[in-house]
């Protein structure tokens, strides 16, 4: 798979991810079928190389720890979008955090599923 394969299979799961829910960058590269590439996934947040409407806001780091902060117009902006879905953020000494428990996607094997179907129907 082609790295822009990825890139489309990782905008059809951010795109998947419930509104007032998170989800890591491991977690995305999971359901992508490509369990080790976490970092890929920042990166294509980060440049975006996923397309149009994609909540980067809702992507946070294996801990739950805002990381991508850089990727948004002001340091403040992912915090604030979480807060606006009801999404409890809260500050430690390393940073703004989130309660992967609580606020976590916890994905279905059967929505796992569905997204190998779009990825062979999409042939990425």
């Amino acid at each position: 798979m082609q790295d822009y394969d990825f890139y489309k299979r990782a905008a059809v799961v951010c795109r998947a991810i419930p509104y007032g829910k998170v989800a890591s960058y491991g977690q995305i590269a999971l359901l992508c079928g490509k369990p080790k590439n976490a970092r890929q996934v920042g990166y294509a947040l980060n440049r975006d190389r996923l397309g149009p409407d994609i909540p980067a806001h809702r992507v946070v780091n294996s801990r739950g720890m805002l990381s991508g902060a850089a990727a948004f117009e002001t340091g403040d902006m992912q915090r604030l979008l979480l807060e606006g879905e009801g999404v409890h953020v809260f500050r430690t000494d390393k940073g703004w955090m989130v309660d992967l428990k609580k606020d976590g996607w916890q994905n279905t094997m059967e929505e796992a599923l569905e997204f190998r179907e779009i990825f062979r129907q999409q042939k990425i």
